[in-house]
């Protein structure tokens, strides 16, 4: 059984952190027991509950080492204090948090990565689609603006451990139009407590599985003000750094024998 850890207002307070982008079209998912995608080892060490290694849809996916789960960048549950309404989604993009709200007055607290300065989601949106082990593709503007950081991806990348999306993720929309924003999970755990994304807002994969099970779709995600987050979590505020872009080629990503192997991907399903 996992036990997340527990928080009151208080405890927000009194635990401070001690201290390639990813969003965009989908992509068919890829065979989840292909050798090169599916078998993460990893050495023996002593997992925080619910960080450990997970066999999730035939992928073994790899702990959260403790390192990157310092202080408040942690999955915690108590009441929550905000603004927004139950049985919603809260992202604080200035303290490196999303609540999901329940109906019952409490919440579970996940710790974030958000986007670079001016690349952030604002306002509201709501979750209309939700996906295990999507794929991805950079979308126009990202080639456009960083084509250095996005043109190796330009034909996506497939579901699977290498995926930018990680095992889940939450699709937003503004009506019927896809922002091509996602909360989803992610490899670079040192964005998680701080900016470096494209946009888009990343968990542990560990925690963007546990959201993944809680919620239901469609749900009303609401992205806190500056003057929200002074106002609701001011101990909180400007928690973490802003990180370069990461540059990667297909190869460093995906491996030299997956490249060599490199199919366009098939968007007829789509």
């Amino acid at each position: 059984m996992e036990y997340d850890n527990k928080f009151t207002r208080r405890s927000f307070a009194a635990m401070m952190l001690g201290t390639a982008a990813a969003c965009g079209p989908p992509v068919p998912v890829s065979d989840p027991f292909a050798p090169d995608v599916s078998r993460a080892i990893q050495p023996t060490e002593d997992f925080i509950d619910g960080y450990g290694p997970l066999s999730d849809a035939g992928y073994n996916l790899p702990g959260i080492p403790s390192k990157y789960l310092l202080g408040v960048n942690r999955r915690m549950s108590g009441i929550y204090n905000g603004e927004a309404g139950p049985n919603t989604i809260d992202v604080d993009p200035y303290a490196k948090f999303l609540y999901h709200v329940k109906g019952d007055g409490t919440t579970t607290r996940y710790p974030v990565g958000v986007g670079r300065a001016g690349r952030s989601i604002n306002g509201s949106a709501t979750i209309r689609q939700k996906k295990m082990w999507p794929g991805w593709t950079p979308t126009a503007n990202m080639l456009r603006t960083e084509p250095e950081v996005y043109g190796d991806f330009r034909s996506g990348i497939p579901g699977g451990l290498r995926s930018p999306l990680g095992a889940r993720a939450l699709y937003l929309y503004r009506g019927s139009r896809d922002t091509y924003y996602r909360i989803h999970g992610t490899n670079d755990l040192e964005s998680i407590g701080n900016s470096g994304s494209a946009g888009c807002i990343r968990m542990f994969n560990q925690d963007a599985i546990h959201l993944y099970n809680q919620i239901s779709v469609p749900m009303q995600v609401f992205i806190r003000s500056r003057e929200e987050s002074l106002r609701v979590d001011p101990e909180n505020y400007g928690r973490g750094i802003e990180l370069p872009a990461k540059i990667l080629s297909r190869e460093e990503l995906l491996g030299p024998d997956v490249v060599a192997n490199d199919r366009p991907p098939d968007f007829s399903s789509i």
